[in-house]
């Protein structure tokens, strides 16, 4: 390289907080040396999440077997897990290869610090046509090099307790056929109404309730406002009130958060917290996401990505899953689809040795294991196909997460350049339109103009 990696991300203005934090963040943890990426003869492979370690360990002992060449496998919390990517990208350092996410790679593209897989002779190789239909086109940049080797998939649906369902008089078909509209809620609110019930034992539907004084809540809310683009919350509501996030369905530069389909979507559906159906900001601890709301019997229904189901499985009662509700007024029915990759680090001393690993990791034999961990669903298709029979052994009906990928009624997490800055600017808006109850139309509009600024301001 003519240029060191270090050298382009200490002159890129953009990255100079996150460097920040990045080095703070490294101080403050510390770890190994070996853990800090680059070890001498091995290649260093980094994911976040503590419950595919098992997998992987075993995927990386059949690689060494038939490869001789050793893997180490490092985790790190999410935060931490960025923080000290980053700072690995300024020092030369880090992973030789490590679980990418679409919100994420966008600026690694640009700022040219993972390498181009269609250009390394293993990974080149791979046939991604035996993965999930358009887990390749997510991970493929603008300039048409794959960035990222699909590993795994997920979609939001509704996880609900069985028995709370049955004593409110309903039916797992009732949910499985359940509608909405932005106007009365539809069968939607009628249900979740039901399953609200006060400190008195009144049901939300009922004479009496006191919304100020909820034992149990019809539906659960994950993160505050949704986060970035509502991926587990309300991001299948707005798409199937024809909201479409961004102009172009991958690499869009103009986001349409000034759209109303999407207002008129947030302000019904943050009013369930005003009506009581739903925990108003505080309530719960949003640090501890929507799965303990249901495990622990505070909800009746919480949407969730597929990532959690054994979390769910785990719950003293029967847990059922539905998909989003069908929008009575467009038809459709849509949820959020996101796919996680392998990339590899420009950084690597061995990208060759790398690419191998990226490779072994997407063939049938590592991921049909994967699959049958019961963790997430991997990125081959019959690989999907044990996981939901595992799922589906824990107790867990899969149907609702897997039927949309195969009907098509799927959209994808935006991937756009400036995900850092969008996800600060939108994560306060949606806040506020929810822990402070701001009307949804200014606030997005107002989001919408500052983010849309900074893709006509670049010089890109």
């Amino acid at each position: 390289m003519t240029t060191s990696i270090g050298k382009k991300l200490r002159r890129t203005a953009s990255l100079s907080v996150v460097a920040v934090l990045a080095f703070s963040g490294c101080a403050l943890t510390g770890s190994s040396s070996e853990a800090e990426g680059n070890t001498a003869g091995t290649i260093d492979y980094w994911l976040w999440d503590t419950g595919q370690i098992p997998g992987y360990q075993q995927c990386a002992n059949l690689f060494e077997e038939k490869t001789g060449k050793k893997v180490t496998i490092t985790q790190y919390g999410w935060d931490d897990y960025w923080q000290k990517l980053t700072a690995g990208f300024i020092a030369d350092q880090g992973p030789d290869v490590f679980t990418d996410h679409v919100a994420k790679y966008p600026q690694y593209v640009d700022l040219e610090v993972i390498m181009p897989l269609n250009e390394l002779e293993a990974t080149k190789n791979v046939d991604t046509s035996a993965f999930q239909g358009g887990l390749t086109d997510i991970w493929t940049g603008p300039d048409g090099n794959l960035y990222g080797m699909p590993k795994d998939w997920d979609t939001i649906a509704a996880f609900y307790n069985k028995d709370m369902i049955r004593e409110a008089g309903y039916s797992d078909e009732d949910l499985a056929s359940w509608d909405f509209n932005t106007m009365d809620g539809g069968t939607f609110e009628q249900i979740v109404a039901h399953l609200t019930i006060d400190k008195n034992g009144v049901r939300g539907d009922e004479p009496g309730f006191d919304k100020n004084n909820v034992a149990v809540y019809g539906l659960g809310i994950s993160e505050s406002g949704g986060s970035t683009f509502g991926q587990g919350q309300w991001s299948g509501f707005a798409a199937a009130n024809d909201w479409q996030i961004t102009n172009k369905p991958t690499w869009g530069d103009r986001y349409n958060f000034d759209d109303p389909a999407l207002s008129e979507t947030l302000e019904w559906y943050f009013g369930l917290v005003d009506k009581g159906y739903m925990p108003a900001y505080g309530v719960f601890s949003q640090a501890d996401g929507a799965a303990p709301q249901l495990t622990s019997g505070a909800a009746a229904i919480t949407f969730n990505g597929a990532w959690m189901i054994s979390t769910y499985a785990k719950a003293d009662f029967e847990v059922g899953t539905a998909k989003f509700p069908t929008n009575t007024d467009t038809g459709l029915n849509m949820t959020m689809m996101n796919g996680l990759a392998d990339s590899i680090s420009k950084n690597t001393d061995d990208p060759e040795g790398s690419a191998e690993w990226v490779a072994f990791m997407a063939t049938a034999e590592c991921q049909n294991y994967i699959g049958g961990e019961g963790v997430v669903f991997p990125s081959r298709t019959e690989a999907t196909e044990i996981a939901a029979q595992t799922y589906s052994e824990m107790g867990i009906d899969t149907w609702a997460f897997t039927e949309p990928v195969e009907e098509q009624d799927v959209f994808f997490f935006p991937i756009t350049s400036f995900g850092a800055d969008i996800s600060a600017l939108s994560v306060v808006a949606f806040e506020e339109i929810y822990a402070n109850r701001k009307p949804a139309a200014p606030e997005l509009e107002e989001l919408n103009s500052s983010i849309n600024n900074m893709f006509e301001n670049s010089s890109k």
